[in-house]
């Protein structure tokens, strides 16, 4: 036990701390994201002072990350589709398969390798859900109903592409250690089990709704079990398994229930995830790499949130079309995860890797922040 000990105070501290600091941020009108990823700034091992333990470190971010994900599944809520009246069901995956196509495009020609410049097409594509809900539903949200319905019906779909078309492409690029038809099969093999739990699940949840105890703990294990199947059986990503299962989980009569009992876990897995990204951001691998994030903030601006704009404004959508671009103006939990692939399978440099998680440091405090100016009268008369 006393062996342990160490391990279980450092992870006290760095809560508490992230604690402490996302308070402040929100005190001085900031996301409290920021005062997380400050907090991983301070603790990493390329900063002076206190030194948290790497490989503490990657666990927090691989466990928060899965767990994240797997919340996240759970917390888009399908229903929220229906209220654009099909229209958001071309024009999100449309966006998403132009953004990612167009930033691949630019990859590769900035000398990446296909399968590196898919991944980093993707990372681009796709926003970061955790943020989108948080700006939804902050109690100093400046977005109406209508661009909060919006903001989450795209965030859904670009999230169901994305992730099918990355799953995809790393059986295509051969990015998996299994051959391209073998990974096939057993990625369609996982996709029937996971329509299988789909059904059998919400059953047995079902049977525990007095059981609130038993409920929330069924429901996580059930969740991180299809995740690890199809990570360790399947050769699916875990992160991108953990949000396949909390989608499993969703479409459910139970899901309402689901998502409130883990609601107040959200945060905590958010600050696990937010604190490991800022430390794992390597600076002097930032500083080489400084051409990878000014591309990587053109390619944001220029082939995401222009267009993202542009189909809003011009594709007969309800609510704000200026804060509906600059609410999936960022990069988040999925840009991470896919940019950790490529570094371990080397499709992706070590500078490239630090620039992307710099830019979702950026470009969350910035979409968080300019989303408020989104409701200022010459925005509203942009938006028009």
């Amino acid at each position: 036990m006393e062996s342990t000990a160490p391990a279980v105070f450092e992870i006290g501290f760095i809560l508490l701390a992230a604690a402490i600091a996302g308070w402040v941020a929100r005190r001085l009108g900031l996301p409290a994201v920021i005062g997380y990823l400050a907090v991983g700034l301070v603790v990493s091992p390329f900063t002076p002072g206190y030194v948290a333990e790497r490989q503490q470190l990657l666990l927090f971010a691989d466990v928060g990350v899965v767990l994240l994900l797997f919340e996240v599944g759970i917390e888009l809520d399908p229903l929220e589709l229906g209220r654009e009246r099909g229209r958001l069901f071309w024009l999100a995956p449309l966006q998403t398969v132009l953004t990612g196509a167009l930033a691949a495009a630019a990859g590769f020609l900035a000398g990446l390798p296909p399968a590196g410049a898919v991944l980093l097409g993707l990372s681009i594509a796709l926003s970061s859900s955790v943020v989108v809900v948080n700006i939804t539903r902050s109690r100093r949200r400046t977005t109406d109903a209508a661009t909060d319905h919006v903001l989450l019906g795209w965030s859904i779909l670009q999230d169901l592409v994305g992730v099918t078309i990355a799953i995809v492409a790393l059986i295509a690029l051969g990015l998996e250690a299994r051959s391209g038809v073998v990974a096939i099969e057993l990625a369609l093999i996982y996709a029937v089990i996971v329509v299988v739990a789909t059904g059998l699940i919400p059953r047995f949840l079902r049977q525990l709704r007095e059981e609130h105890d038993l409920f929330l703990i069924v429901s996580v294990a059930s969740g991180l079990a299809l995740a690890g199947i199809g990570a360790l059986l399947f050769g699916i990503p875990l992160a991108l398994a953990a949000f396949v299962s909390g989608l499993a989980i969703t479409e459910s009569r139970e899901a309402t229930e689901a998502r409130e009992r883990l609601l107040p876990f959200r945060d905590v897995f958010a600050v696990l995830f937010f604190v490991a990204i800022g430390a794992l951001i390597d600076p002097a691998s930032l500083l080489k790499g400084w051409a990878w994030l000014a591309l990587l903030l053109a390619l944001l601006l220029v082939t995401k949130i222009l267009p993202t704009y542009l189909f809003a404004r011009f594709g007969g959508l309800s609510g704000r079309p200026l804060q509906v671009a600059i609410g999936l103006g960022q990069i988040g939990e999925f840009s991470f995860v896919l940019a950790t692939i490529g570094l371990n399978r080397n499709v992706i440099p070590r500078e490239l890797y630090a620039a992307v998680l710099a830019a979702v440091v950026v470009t969350i405090a910035a979409s968080t922040l300019l989303v408020r100016l989104g409701h200022s009268r010459p925005a509203n008369r942009l938006a028009r």
